[in-house]
C-alpha cells in the first residue's frame, strides 16, 4: 500500500497559551496516575507498595531533570515563557507546590499501607525500640560485622565543605556539641550503595520483618563517631541536577565526552534535600547553608528517606496472595521458536505484541544470526540495553566469529550512560564496528538488520520496534515489533544505517519515515488529508497511540482537524499538553490515559484513509525533541495478518472502562465510565486474554508429532567399534 500524502503541508498556526496544557504540570498529573494506583484497593498490597515505589523513582527524575534544568534558567534570569504561557520561576513555582502535595500524599499512603501488610506479616518497622530484645541482639551483631566496616563519617564544616556522591545520596546527619562558645559541629554518615536499603530481621513468627538502614545507623551512632556527643541524628537525602548535555562541539571524541560528563555530574548543584521531619531547625539550617539551598528546596518528610527503596522489599519471596497473579509471556502463534527465524521471516511479515507476546523472538533472531554461516552482516541501533544482555552476547558472538558486526549505541540516553559505554566497549573488543550515536541528535530508533545470502542472492531481514531492545523491560513495558523480509524494508533500513553511519541525509526511502527528515511532515499531511476528507463530508477518522503529546505544530493540526469534523482519539501515557472537548476547538478529541500492570509504551497510528487505514507503528512520540532532534523511525504496517492483529490491538485500548482515565479540559483526568451492563474491560487483561487464547488454539491445532527418545552417547564410557 502506497502512503496516501507525500507532499509537505503548510503547518497550522500555533495554538495561543490558553489553549495549551503545561508540560510538566502534565507529567506529574501522570504520576499522580500512578499514585492513585497505589491507593486503589482492588489492587493487591504489595503491588500497592511497588506502584508506591515507582512514583517515587519517577519525581526523583523529575526532580534532577525538569526541576533542574528550571532553577538553571531562573538563575540566568531567563523569562521566556513556555507554550502555556508561564515563565521558568512560574513553572518552579507551581512544581514545588504541586511536588510538595504529592510528596505528603505518598508518606499519608505509606503509613497505610503499612499497617495493612503488617497484619498479613509483612512489617516494615520504623524504629530499632519496636523490635524484640533477641531481634535487637541479632541486629546489633549484624551492624558490627557486615555495617560498622562499611561506614566512613564526614565532618562538615566552613573550611571541609560535603560533596555529596551520585545525583542521590542518602546520608545520616549527626549534630554534635563543641563548647559553649562554638558553633555545633556537623558528621554526615554517607549510606553507600554496597549497603542494604533495608534490613530484613529475623521473627520467631515467621514475619517479614523489615528496617531502614538509616535506623540501624542512628541506633547505632555511638559506635560510628566514638567518643564524641551526639544531641542529634535524623536521616536525609540529597538530590543535585542531572540537566546538563554534552557540548559535542567541544568533544571530539564523544566517548571521552559522555565519560567527562558523569564525572561532572558528580559536582552539579544540589537542588533538593529531604529529610526528616524531626531534625530541629539549627539542624536544617546548617544543612541549607552547607548544601546552598533555599527553604523551598527542603522537604520534610516522616517515614523512611528515599521511597524509590522500597521496591527492593516487594521482590520478598512468599506472600503471593500480596501480588496480582504473574502473566507469563506466551509464545506466539506466528513464531516456532524451536526453528530458525529467517525462514518463518520469509513467510510473511510478524508483528508481536509485547510483553503478552514472548520477546524470545527478538533475541531468537539475533542468536540465529549470529550462529548462521550464510549471515554475513548484523546491524543494531541499541538505545537502552539490559545490564547481562543476550542481544549484546549474540553480537559479540557475531563478531568474534568474522561476520560484519555494525552497533551504534546511543551514548547519549539519559541514566544508561555508564552502561552503555561499558557494552561499546566490549562489543569493539570483540571487533564490532561501533557508532557512538550521531552529533547533535539522539538515536532512538529501535532497528535491527541481517544481511543473509541465499540460494536466489542477498536477503535483508529487519525488526522494527516501539520498545528497546531490552530482555528485562521487555517484560515489563508495552511494545510492539514487525519482523520483516520484504525488499523496499530491507533496502530502506540500509539506507538508515549507512545514512547514520556514513554521516549523510537518507535519501528516497521507500516506506520508511525518519526523524528529523520526513516523520513531522508525514504526520502533518497525513492529518491534513482526513481533515479535508471530513470538509467534504466522508468519514474521517485519527486514532492514535503514544506516551506523550506535547508538539505545538502537531497539536494545532489535531486542533484544525477537529474543527473540521475529523473524530480523533488519542491513548497517551504521560504528556498531554492538547485540551480536549473544548467547543469550537477540540469536541471531536477524546484523550484517554492506562496506568496498570504494565507500563504503556507501544507509539500506533492509524489514519482511516477512506477505509484504507494508514497503520503505522514508532519508536517516536509526539514531542519536539523526537521529531525534530532524534532519529526515530515511523514503520507502515501492510501484510494483512498484522494489519488486523495492529488494529485490535489499538482498539481494545479505547474500550478500557477499568484502568482508564479520560483527560478533561482543566487537566484533570476522571475515571471512563462503564458501558451499560456490559462486563468491565480491562484492556491489558484482554490483551493477555487473546494472547493466551491464540497460543492455546494453535497448539490445539498442531499436528501430532511422534518423537522418539534416544540414549544419549557418553564418549567416556561408550566403546568404539
Amino acid at each position: 500500500m502506497k502512503k496516501t500524502q507525500k507532499k509537505k503541508k503548510t503547518a497550522p498556526a500555533t495554538p495561543d497559551a490558553y489553549e495549551f496544557l503545561n508540560r510538566e504540570l502534565s507529567w506529574l498529573e501522570f504520576n499522580q496516575r500512578v499514585l492513585l494506583e497505589a491507593c486503589n484497593p482492588k489492587v493487591p498490597l504489595l503491588e500497592r507498595l511497588k506502584f508506591l515505589s515507582i512514583t517515587a523513582s519517577n519525581l526523583d527524575e523529575f526532580c534532577m531533570v525538569r526541576v533542574g534544568g528550571l532553577k538553571m534558567l531562573v538563575a540566568a534570569n531567563i523569562r521566556r515563557t513556555d507554550p502555556s504561557g508561564m515563565t521558568p520561576r512560574q513553572q518552579l513555582v507551581a512544581f514545588t507546590r504541586r511536588m510538595r502535595k504529592m510528596v505528603a500524599d505518598q508518606y499519608e499512603l505509606l503509613e497505610v499501607l503499612s499497617k495493612e501488610l503488617a497484619k498479613h506479616g509483612f512489617v516494615i518497622q520504623e524504629s530499632v525500640e519496636d523490635l524484640s530484645d533477641e531481634q535487637r541482639k541479632w541486629l546489633e551483631r549484624e551492624f558490627m560485622d557486615n555495617i560498622f566496616p562499611l561506614l566512613s563519617p564526614v565532618g562538615v564544616g566552613e573550611e571541609r565543605p560535603f560533596r555529596p556522591a551520585g545525583l542521590l545520596s542518602h546520608c545520616v546527619a549527626t549534630l554534635a556539641p563543641t563548647t559553649p562558645d562554638e558553633a555545633s559541629r556537623m558528621v554526615f554518615i554517607p549510606l553507600g550503595p554496597k549497603l542494604p536499603r533495608f534490613i530484613r530481621i529475623p521473627d520467631a513468627d515467621g514475619r517479614a520483618v523489615f528496617i531502614p538502614i538509616e535506623q540501624v545507623v542512628a541506633w547505632q551512632v555511638a559506635a560510628v563517631v566514638e567518643g564524641q556527643s551526639v544531641v542529634e541524628c535524623v536521616p536525609f537525602r540529597v538530590t543535585r541536577n542531572a540537566d546538563i548535555e554534552l557540548r559535542e562541539d567541544l568533544s571530539s571524541d564523544l566517548l571521552a565526552g559522555m565519560q567527562e560528563l558523569l564525572d561532572d555530574r558528580r559536582e552539579t548543584e544540589c537542588i533538593r534535600l529531604e529529610i526528616h521531619c524531626r531534625a530541629t531547625r539549627a539542624l536544617v539550617g546548617a544543612m541549607k547553608q552547607q548544601l546552598g539551598l533555599e527553604q523551598a528546596d527542603v522537604y520534610l518528610v516522616d517515614g523512611p528517606v528515599e521511597l524509590r527503596s522500597l521496591m527492593s522489599v516487594t521482590q520478598t519471596d512468599g506472600f503471593e496472595d500480596l501480588r496480582d497473579e504473574p502473566w507469563e509471556p506466551v509464545p506466539s502463534p506466528d513464531v516456532d521458536i524451536k526453528e530458525s527465524m529467517f525462514p518463518q521471516i520469509a513467510q510473511g511479515d510478524i508483528l508481536l505484541v509485547h510483553p503478552y507476546d514472548s520477546f524470545d523472538p527478538v533475541v531468537k533472531l539475533l542468536n540465529d544470526a549470529a550462529d548462521d554461516p550464510q549471515v554475513l552482516a548484523i546491524k543494531q541501533v541499541l538505545y537502552r540495553t539490559a545490564s547481562q544482555s543476550a542481544i549484546v552476547e549474540a553480537l559479540i558472538r557475531a563478531a568474534q566469529v568474522g561476520k560484519h558486526v555494525t552497533v551504534l549505541i546511543e551514548l547519549k540516553a539519559r541514566f544508561d550512560e555508564a552502561r552503555n559505554i561499558s557494552q561499546a566497549r566490549r562489543l569493539e573488543l570483540a571487533g564490532a564496528h561501533v557508532v557512538y550515536g550521531v552529533r547533535s541528535l539522539k538515536t532512538h530508533a529501535k532497528i535491527c538488520l541481517v544481511v543473509r545470502r541465499e540460494p536466489q542472492g542477498i536477503v535483508r531481514y529487519v525488526h522494527f520496534g516501539t520498545g528497546n531492545y531490552n530482555e528485562k523491560t521487555a517484560t515489563l513495558y508495552s511494545d510492539v515489533g514487525l519482523f520483516t523480509c520484504r525488499n523496499d524494508f530491507g533496502a530502506d533500513a540500509s539506507d538508515v544505517f549507512n545514512a547514520i553511519t556514513g554521516y549523510s541525509q537518507p535519501q528516497s526511502l521507500r516506506r520508511l519515515e525518519v526523524a528529523p527528515f520526513s516523520i513531522r511532515s508525514t504526520i502533518l499531511a497525513l492529518i491534513a488529508n482526513e481533515a479535508e476528507r471530513a470538509r467534504n463530508n466522508e468519514k474521517a477518522e485519527i486514532t492514535m497511540k503514544m506516551n506523550s503529546l506535547s508538539d505545538k505544530g502537531i497539536i494545532a493540526a489535531l486542533y484544525s482537524a477537529s474543527k473540521a469534523g475529523v473524530k480523533i482519539r488519542l491513548n497517551i501515557r504521560g504528556i498531554c499538553c492538547l485540551k480536549p472537548g473544548v467547543p469550537g476547538m477540540s469536541e471531536n478529541i477524546t484523550v484517554v490515559s492506562i496506568v496498570d500492570y504494565y507500563l504503556e509504551h507501544a507509539r500506533i497510528f492509524r489514519f482511516r484513509n477512506g477505509g484504507l487505514d494508514d497503520l503505522y507503528i514508532s519508536s517516536a512520540d509526539m514531542m519536539t525533541r523526537n521529531l525534530d532532534k532524534r532519529i526515530e523511525l515511523m514503520i507502515p504496517v501492510l501484510a494483512p495478518g498484522p494489519r488486523k492483529k495492529l488494529l485490535a490491538t489499538l482498539d481494545v485500548y479505547f474500550t478500557d472502562c477499568v484502568k482508564a482515565r479520560t483527560l478533561c479540559a482543566d487537566g484533570e483526568y476522571r475515571p471512563v465510565a462503564a458501558r451499560g451492563k456490559e462486563k468491565p474491560i480491562r484492556a491489558q487483561e484482554e490483551l493477555y486474554r487473546r494472547a493466551k487464547a491464540a497460543a492455546s488454539l494453535k497448539e490445539q491445532t498442531k499436528p501430532t508429532m511422534l518423537e522418539p527418545h534416544h540414549r544419549k552417547r557418553n564418549p567416556q564410557t561408550d566403546v568404539k567399534l
